[in-house]
């Protein structure tokens, strides 16, 4: 399948994973609409909804950039209008834009809880919704979610149980959005990545230089996210993919390529 033309609508895509995806389908020929809160650029973090709109263009693509905080209907509305105005429809949405706060219970203060909620789950709900009516006149409509595999073990709860909740709701919504739009040929999977991804949360929020050094690059997530959303006539939906296990299936097992350090023993990201 071909990705000319066709338009992508993806949500925290100034850096990071969501990026990469976006890049990733740039050079295929895509339209694709940067909907994030980056209009200035934050030194710890790199990276502008501008900037990112730049390397599109120059990757192939076509870009949109979208000043959007998925807390806010408003902005949600609005980005799609822009959205379809620029474009004129809407084929594949991304829910990439995501918070994260690994702490117990007695550790979340109640703005950190509501703030996770806002953005994964509430966010990513408000956001399908209104891409929704375009999806459903997109060609091989596809909704693509960057949540992990369900389990419902102490291993994952115990933890971080509000972190935890945000984003098993989020590979809930996509389950079930597989299902309520499969009559209308719209496809919807989850992906997450199999061991942690060089990204400024990993930097900046969870192990700093080392454990970026033991994690993967953001391409390997890219790259299944391409094989998934190439797929046409559902083939692919209602799943909770791996990166590994999408790359698997499409023959490649030599992961090597996308380590930071090539030979490091890498570290297995959370929910896997």
């Amino acid at each position: 399948m071909s990705f000319q033309n066709k338009t992508v609508f993806i949500t925290g895509a100034s850096r990071g994973i969501g990026k990469a995806i976006a890049l990733k389908l740039a050079k295929e020929g895509a339209n694709i609409v940067i909907a994030a809160k980056s209009t200035e650029e934050n030194p710890k973090l790199g990276g502008t909804i501008f900037t990112a709109a730049a390397e599109m263009e120059a990757a192939g693509g076509k870009a949109l950039a979208v000043q959007t905080d998925i807390r806010f209907e408003e902005q949600i509305q609005s980005a799609v209008e822009q959205a379809v105005e620029q474009f004129g429809g809407i084929d594949i949405l991304i829910n990439n834009a995501s918070a994260i706060q690994l702490t117990g219970t007695e550790q979340t203060e109640a703005k950190r809880f509501d703030l996770m909620h806002s953005i994964n789950v509430r966010g990513t709900f408000l956001m399908t919704k209104h891409c929704i009516p375009y999806l459903k006149k997109g060609s091989n409509a596809h909704i693509l979610t960057l949540s992990p595999p369900i389990s419902i073990t102490s291993k994952w709860l115990a933890p971080h149980v509000a972190y935890t909740m945000t984003k098993f709701n989020m590979s809930m919504m996509a389950l079930g959005w597989a299902a309520e739009f499969k009559k209308d040929g719209i496809a919807s999977n989850a992906l997450w990545p199999r061991t942690t991804i060089d990204t400024a949360a990993v930097r900046n929020l969870l192990g700093g230089e080392a454990l970026a050094k033991m994690s993967r690059t953001v391409d390997v997530l890219a790259d299944a996210a391409y094989f998934i959303l190439n797929k046409t006539n559902l083939q692919y939906t209602g799943n909770t993919f791996i990166d590994e296990e999408v790359l698997a299936k499409e023959g490649i097992t030599d992961l090597s390529k996308y380590a930071v350090v090539p030979g490091n023993q890498l570290f297995q990201d959370l929910f896997v």
